[in-house]
């Protein structure tokens, strides 16, 4: 069965992201560093960087992202956000707390026409957000 997976594009924040992501949504997070593979990458300093990160939560989300080291481009996201969808409200304001530490609200987390809870933001890694409580 085929997957569609967010995957998340940092400079070299990508490990602190999806350890902080993985103490929001619980789960195991699985990690590679460019180091590990002969020839990756040219510097050094740029061994731990992370080549592919995947955090898979108890729900079955999986949720992945890389660094990108010098030589490649790298632009920050724009024009997408990560849609987390589906739970309680209990559950969504829980993760709304732990994503808005240091975060961008662009919509506070309130009921929307279409019931539930829903806000937006974008965290302090940059990543847009949007969070939508199921109707009780």
């Amino acid at each position: 069965m085929p997957n569609l997976n967010p995957y998340l594009s940092f400079r070299t924040e990508a490990r602190e992201a999806m350890e902080f992501y993985r103490s929001v949504l619980g789960g195991e997070l699985d990690i590679s560093v460019f180091g590990e593979f002969p020839d990756m990458v040219q510097s050094p300093e740029q061994q731990d960087l992370v080549m592919h990160a995947q955090l898979t939560t108890p729900d079955g989300l999986v949720l992945m992202a890389s660094d990108t080291p010098d030589g490649m481009t790298y632009e920050k996201p724009q024009g997408i956000s990560v849609s987390l969808s589906g739970n309680t409200q209990e559950v969504t304001q829980r993760v709304w707390e732990a994503l808005s530490e240091g975060a961008t609200i662009t919509m506070p987390l309130d009921v929307p026409p279409w019931g539930g809870t829903f806000g937006m933001l974008v965290d302090r890694f940059g990543i847009a957000w949007m969070l939508h409580g199921d109707p009780e």
